[in-house]
């Protein structure tokens, strides 16, 4: 038996060791030098000498006043568009579930922004939300509401929430529907010999059964929104004014176009703890409400 265990533990070994070698030289020893890199002033040219300045860099965080307001637009955006995204992913789950004759189709519909890249969706979009607004305002004659979002600060925030919702509720709408088609056929029949209706149904049964579903569904959106940069990049660029300009888009362009990569590394590291914090609260928050079946 403890042969047979052996030989079963160097199988195991055998599979998760190469994995495990292109995650540490991929991700652990790139992360652990750029924690080191965060401690210097560079400019990331080998020929120039790294100096060493300490936590400098770190407390220069906090009078940047770039930075500080990328982190409020960061915070307003994944407020929005995870409330924005989880909502409408939900209703959705809850229509393609019942019985609409179309359900496979609206469900495939509803899916198919995900598969579109955030670098071509924002492109797609900026074409929308800039000559398209545009053009139906002045036809229409009505550009106080339709004209080039892009070019408004707080439009444009709007414009980015939209995408990023259009693009996210598809994918969590499929998590949810895991979820909703997880509970016991049996305890929605009791409900329904009950009396209970359709809010009471939903509110005190099914919400509260595919709480895990909220679980992941919140961490994803949490973590993905706070992380966003392709669509940013693509749709306004950071703009107006730097209007839109998040945390990771921030960080871009403290390290790629400033040169300032010790500083940048440092807003990094920042970056990935903020994220920590609101998504490990998150997750802890969510977890404790989760109901066994």
């Amino acid at each position: 038996m403890n042969s047979r265990k052996k030989k079963d533990a160097a199988w195991y070994a055998l599979f998760v060791l190469p994995v495990l070698a292109v995650f540490t030289i991929i991700v652990i020893i790139p992360f652990v030098i750029g924690i080191g890199y965060s401690f210097f002033s560079w400019d990331g040219l080998p020929v120039h000498e790294k100096k060493f300045v300490g936590l400098d860099n770190y407390v220069r965080l906090f009078s940047d006043t770039r930075f500080m307001v990328s982190a409020g637009h960061t915070l307003v955006f994944t407020l929005i568009a995870v409330v924005l995204i989880n909502l409408l992913g939900l209703i959705f789950a809850l229509v393609v579930t019942s019985k609409l004759k179309l359900r496979n189709i609206l469900r495939t519909m509803l899916f198919m922004p995900y598969l579109i890249g955030g670098l071509i969706l924002g492109y797609i979009w900026k074409f929308i939300f800039g000559e398209g607004l545009k053009t139906i305002g002045e036809t229409i004659g009505r550009t106080d509401l339709f004209f080039n979002w892009l070019v408004d600060k707080d439009m444009a925030l709007v414009a980015l929430i939209i995408v990023a919702t259009w693009q996210m509720a598809g994918y969590i709408m499929i998590i949810y529907i895991t979820g909703i088609q997880g509970i016991p056929d049996d305890v929605l029949e009791a409900a329904t010999v009950d009396g209970a209706g359709f809010w009471y149904t939903l509110i005190y049964i099914k919400l509260p059964l595919i709480m895990p579903s909220f679980t992941i569904c919140l961490f994803m959106t949490l973590s993905n929104c706070f992380k966003i940069f392709d669509t940013n990049l693509s749709l306004t660029g950071g703009g107006p004014n730097n209007a839109t300009e998040m945390f990771a888009m921030n960080i871009y362009n403290e390290i790629f176009k400033l040169n300032n990569y010790g500083y940048g590394q440092a807003k990094a590291i920042l970056f990935l703890i903020v994220v920590a914090f609101f998504t490990l609260m998150q997750v802890s928050i969510t977890k404790k409400r989760e109901v066994e079946m």
